[in-house]
Parts: C-alpha cells; sequence; structure tokens
C-alpha cells in the first residue's frame, strides 16, 4: 500500500510537472498573428469608428478652436496635403510659428503664399516655413535633424503627421532597405522624434504628437520580421500599413516612459478618425465612387485635424500623459477622433513586445538603446545614417 501511495505520488508529481512544462512553453511560445477574437474585435472597432464617429464627435467645433499658441514652435510633417495641410493653415492662422517639414517644398511654398493672400488684412503675416524633409529616406530625416538643432532654438511640438497607405500596391522598399509604409509610417518618425530631442528639451515643456490610425486595431508586429519578407505571412498594404500603425504606438509607448516627468517632453498619440484624404488616389475607379458617396460617414480633412490639434494645443494634456506614467500605465497617452483618451489596441498593452519594437527600432535606425538617457544627459550621439553627432 505505502510502495503504491509513492508511486502514485510520483505519477502525479510527474503529471504536474508536465503540465507546469507545457504551460511553460506555451507562454514562451511567440505569437505569430492576432487571434480570431482579437482580429475580430479589432475590425469592429473600425467599422464602429467609421460608421458612428460623426455623432460621436458631434460636440466638437468645425474649425477646431484653438487657445493662444503665439509662443510656440511647431514642425509639421506632411503638410502640404490633408490633414497636415489644415493642421499647418490652423497653426500659422492661430499665431504659432510653423515649420513645414515636406517632400516638396515648392508645393508648399505656394501654399504658403496662397494663404498669406487669403490671411492678408486679418493680422500680422503668418510666420511659416519650409524645410526639406524626405521620409522615404533616413539621411533626409537626419540632415533635417541636423539643420534644425543647429538653430538652437525650442521646439515645442513635434507633429509626425505624414505617412502612406498604398492601398493595392505591391510590396516596395526603400532605398534604406525597409518596407515603405514600415519606414514611412514608423522608423522615420521614430528616429525624427528621437534627433529633435535636444530641440524639443530646450523648448520644454514640450510634445510629440503622432498622427496614427485606428487602424492599428487590426495590426500584428512580428519584431523578427518587422520588413514582412518571411512566409510567416503574406504582405498586403493593409497588413503593412495596420502594422506599421501599431510599431508607432508600441514605440511611443515606449518613449513615453523613457522621458521623465522632469524632462516636460510628452509623446502622445492620436486617431484623426477615417478621413477623406489624398489615400484615395490609389484606390479603383470604382473604389473612389464608393468612397466619395458616404461623406456622412467620413471626415473632411478639416474635421479630421482636430484631435491632433487638441492634442498639439490643450493645455491638460501634458497632465493627463503625467498622470498615466505616476499610474505606470502600460500604453502612452491615446486620443480618439472626439478629442477623448482611449485605450489602443489589446496588443498595443503587451509591454514586452513594445520594448522590443523599441530595440528593433534603434536597431534599424542606427541608434542605440540608450539613446534617450544619452540625449537627455546633453552627451554626443551618433548615428549610423547623415554621420553626424547630436548633443543639447
Amino acid at each position: 500500500m505505502l510502495m503504491e501511495g509513492l508511486t502514485s505520488s510520483s505519477d502525479e508529481l510527474k503529471k504536474k510537472k508536465e503540465e507546469k512544462k507545457k504551460k511553460e512553453e506555451k507562454k514562451n511560445s511567440k505569437k505569430g498573428a492576432l487571434g480570431w477574437i482579437e482580429w475580430l474585435r479589432g475590425w469592429m472597432y473600425v467599422i464602429h469608428e467609421m460608421l458612428f464617429q460623426r455623432i460621436l464627435a458631434s460636440h466638437l467645433q468645425n474649425p477646431m478652436p484653438l487657445p493662444p499658441v503665439n509662443d510656440l514652435t511647431c514642425i509639421v510633417t506632411g503638410s502640404t496635403s490633408g490633414i497636415g495641410r489644415e493642421i499647418a493653415r490652423q497653426l500659422a492662422e492661430s499665431g504659432a510659428h510653423v515649420v513645414m517639414a515636406v517632400r516638396n517644398p515648392k508645393a508648399a511654398l505656394d501654399l504658403i503664399q496662397k494663404w498669406q493672400n487669403e490671411w492678408s488684412g486679418m493680422g500680422l503675416p503668418l510666420n511659416i516655413e519650409v524645410m526639406e524633409l524626405d521620409l522615404l529616406s533616413l539621411d533626409s530625416v537626419v540632415k533635417f535633424a541636423e539643420a534644425y538643432n543647429a538653430r538652437m532654438g525650442p521646439l515645442h511640438v513635434l507633429i509626425n503627421n505624414a505617412g502612406i497607405f498604398s492601398i493595392g500596391e505591391p510590396q516596395k522598399f526603400s532605398k534604406d532597405g525597409y518596407e515603405e509604409h514600415l519606414q514611412v509610417n514608423h522608423l522615420a518618425p521614430a528616429l525624427l522624434s528621437i534627433l529633435l530631442l535636444p530641440s524639443l528639451i530646450r523648448g520644454s515643456p514640450s510634445r510629440i504628437i503622432n498622427v496614427n490610425s485606428v487602424m492599428h486595431y487590426v495590426g500584428f508586429v512580428d519584431t523578427e520580421d518587422m520588413n514582412i519578407i518571411s512566409s510567416k505571412r503574406k504582405f498586403t498594404s493593409l497588413v503593412g500599413y495596420s502594422s506599421s500603425k501599431l510599431a508607432q504606438v508600441m514605440f511611443s509607448s515606449v518613449l513615453h516612459k523613457k522621458l521623465p516627468v522632469e524632462s516636460g517632453i510628452n509623446v502622445v498619440c492620436v486617431s484623426p478618425g477615417i478621413v477623406h484624404t489624398n489615400v484615395a488616389r490609389d484606390l479603383s475607379k470604382f473604389v473612389q465612387a464608393a468612397y466619395g458617396l458616404i461623406p456622412y460617414f467620413i471626415f473632411s480633412p478639416q474635421e479630421g485635424s482636430r484631435s491632433t490639434l487638441f492634442a498639439a494645443t490643450d493645455p491638460q494634456v501634458p497632465e493627463y500623459c503625467e498622470l498615466l506614467k505616476a499610474d505606470q500605465w502600460p500604453v502612452c497617452a491615446f486620443l480618439s477622433q472626439e478629442c477623448r483618451p482611449t485605450n489602443p489596441s489589446e496588443e498595443a498593452h503587451n509591454v514586452e513586445t513594445s520594448y522590443q519594437v523599441w530595440e528593433k527600432t534603434m536597431e534599424m535606425v542606427g541608434l542605440t538603446s540608450d539613446v534617450v538617457e544619452r540625449l537627455l544627459e546633453g552627451e554626443q550621439v551618433g548615428c549610423r545614417y547623415g554621420g553626424t553627432d547630436l548633443a543639447d
């Protein structure tokens, strides 16, 4: 009986050990994609936003009234069309010094001339200028940051607005070797945000505003295949876009944690809603026609700019960011199209993956993972691209 009891106990112990081992293996096994429940929940969120965004945002004025911004210097990427164009114009008309960071300087200069003519007689000339920036070139990003930092002036708001969604297009890579959605929507804005920290420190309290998308709810980031070139996932423009937007939220959350409250620099992601922008140019004629038949559901660029303008100028936003830090919230501030705090996707809350995204991003853009701490201490920091050093 005693031997039988020991054998039984031994068998039970082995069984428990095997069960524990299986649980650990399951826990440590790398997730390869969104679960179907997460995927379904994500698409339900996207559809809900498209159908009800106008009702949910009905309390907002259009255009968005802004508080006094005369003392602010703001950089707005991708500001010659769509949401970025509205953001730059409204900030300038409200008195801010606006730097249009664009790939096509001539188009921006033509816009400025048009705005100055329309504004003539309504107040002081708009304080707005143009600097060239091509997000498909990481060298261009470094050169832009070097040129701006060399002014030794403050930067109060960096608005990473520029983005691409090449619907239906085949996979393309930048000259740096990165998938274009990944580079334009995530890598280049991440690099720009880090490299401009010396100017943001001089402008403290300051803000980094990342124009994100509701599509990140259906995104998934595989840090071992961020270029989406392995056989694990088939590339589509939707996969490229949604993954890059999720990577941006994850990276922003880590940057938010790395910037101490004392730095006075806050990081915010915003959803502009479903907006009628130049994305429609890449759609088929049939889909373009359908796209134009549902204006009630889709925001105009001016309506889509409201959440970003709110995040960039509202005085309570820094307080909210500091509260999240104090509570050790796993994600950075995320504002919805109705200018209210909301939660990003469940996947965005994955702290372990977020730090992996940080490490991989730093590796891809040629920076060390401790670059934020070093820049905050005023150290010289080198970058693989552009061949320059940065310091406060």
